[in-house]
């Protein structure tokens, strides 16, 4: 059984690296500092000691899909290994609000006015502002979350009003589609609406991410495998 909690320790430092090399070949070939982006190692699904050697090998920054899933393993993490920062990329229910302000250190799926109205209010019993990425529906797919385009502007401003810290904005371009003209348009919107990040691009695409912009990168499978059936 090939499960990434039964790799040893070097073959995943061994993916993080050739990652990083990648990351970093792509920022060269753009004309970018490498520091502009943020590898965020996706480990939803992925057991407390599957994470731990990518720890160990000194990723840092990790993405989580759901609130109590993160829950259940990573305040025992956190025990162990200082510096982590976590990131909620998968949607976010309004009612888990003050639980995801709790855990995490930034929200990349604010895409409602009511999220942006739980979060504020997370925000001000929590005593901590957490910067939020405004996912978008670039590709305006129905069955996806997230914001659409024509709403941008809207949900931005109710945002900026309610004192939510906005990062940047997100998105997940549709399937079996050349993502580049997706990334553009998300890296124009970020431009247009003055905000600095774009979190954008996953394993099998995030080197044209970085081309067109991209300041964090979600990549889960190039470092824990494909996830078994």
């Amino acid at each position: 059984m090939d499960s990434a909690a039964a790799r040893p320790a070097p073959e995943l430092a061994s993916k993080l690296a050739a990652v990083e090399d990648r990351i970093a070949h792509a920022c060269r070939i753009a004309g970018r500092p490498r520091a502009e982006v943020t590898l965020i190692a996706i480990s939803k699904t992925h057991p407390a000691d599957a994470i731990a050697p990518l720890i160990a090998a000194g990723q840092r920054v990790f993405g989580e899909n759901r609130v109590q899933e993160a829950e259940g393993k990573w305040p025992a993490l956190r025990e162990r290994y200082d510096g982590i920062a976590l990131h909620l990329v998968g949607r976010l229910q309004s009612n888990k609000a003050d639980e995801a302000v709790a855990l995490f250190d930034a929200i990349h799926s604010l895409d409602r006015p009511r999220l942006v109205t739980a979060l504020a209010r997370a925000m001000d019993r929590a005593g901590r502002r957490i910067p939020c990425f405004v996912q978008v529906n670039i590709g305006e797919e129905p069955q996806k979350g997230g914001c659409a385009i024509a709403g941008l502007s809207a949900l931005l401003e109710q945002a900026r009003a309610a004192d939510l810290p906005l990062a940047g904005l997100m998105c997940v371009p549709p399937q079996e589609i050349e993502p580049a003209p997706f990334f553009a348009l998300l890296d124009k919107l970020a431009r247009d609406h003055g905000l600095p990040g774009r979190s954008m691009g996953m394993s099998g695409d995030f080197e044209t991410a970085i081309m067109l912009g991209a300041t964090h990168v979600r990549i889960g499978t190039a470092l824990f495998g494909a996830r078994g059936g």
